[in-house]
């Protein structure tokens, strides 16, 4: 756990370059320092619904009884939790992150279910598995802080098994300019004074920009297939401002 105490404040070049594009290791000391905080601030910035939006995405992913399933960007684990239900006693599931810190906290929830998970601390631009290992994927609010999206869609297509389907889900910039005008509002009135109200106002200000530089729907689509998927689909979920995305290999 990282002691809040002491984790050292994001100074203003650092602040910087996480609101342009930051590199791996910005982003991964972010998460850490974030992790115990994470599923708060989730629950806080979502008014809970991010728990109906994951969901979803595990629906969408056809996880099923007996599969061997992947949570790429894991976090601390409400996805991979979900997926080892869905698998049951005869599935298994793999969650990978390259945050330290948010891997031991999922690894310390629903001890009941964890002979069904292992936790990797990977890269998802570079996987430690062999090609063609998973049943299905799940990665939420992973995909838009990669470094190389179109790499870590590559890697994501490899390690599945041929016709195994993923579902990604994050922000998504929406195209009606009431919905527009209600997410700026959203980030700024919701989310800066719930990061703020735990200390962590500058960790939470690189949200907005990096929706910005996100891939909308259909360039997300077109990455997919170019990545080698053989079918995606975009679904605009709340409005069009999260939405999750249904790649089958």
């Amino acid at each position: 756990m990282v002691n809040n105490n002491s984790r050292p404040a994001l100074v203003p070049d650092a602040l910087a370059s996480l609101t342009a594009q930051p590199q791996a290791d910005q982003i991964k000391a972010l998460f850490d320092r974030i992790a115990p905080q994470y599923d708060q601030m989730n629950q806080e910035m979502s008014l809970g619904l991010h728990r109906i939006w994951k969901q979803m995405a595990v629906q969408w992913s056809r996880a099923a009884e007996g599969m061997h399933c992947l949570d790429l960007c894991c976090g601390s684990g409400d996805l991979a939790l979900l997926l080892a239900r869905k698998v049951g006693g005869s599935g298994q599931i793999t969650g990978v992150d390259f945050a330290a810190q948010q891997l031991a906290i999922a690894a310390s929830r629903e001890p009941h279910l964890q002979h069904r998970l292992r936790w990797v601390e990977a890269d998802a631009l570079s996987l430690p598995f062999a090609s063609d290992q998973f049943d299905a994927a799940t990665m939420a609010y992973g995909l838009r802080n990669l470094t190389d999206i179109p790499k870590g869609l590559e890697e994501l297509r490899r390690v599945l098994k041929p016709g195994a389907t993923a579902a990604i889900l994050d922000f998504h910039s929406p195209t009606n300019p009431l919905v527009i005008y209600f997410q700026k509002w959203y980030l700024a009135s919701i989310v800066v004074p719930a990061a703020e109200r735990l200390g962590m106002k500058e960790e939470y200000a690189y949200i907005g920009p990096s929706v910005d530089r996100f891939p909308s729907g259909a360039k997300q689509v077109r990455l997919a297939k170019e990545a080698g998927f053989t079918h995606a689909l975009h679904y605009p979920i709340a409005g069009g401002m999260m939405g999750v995305l249904v790649a089958t290999r």
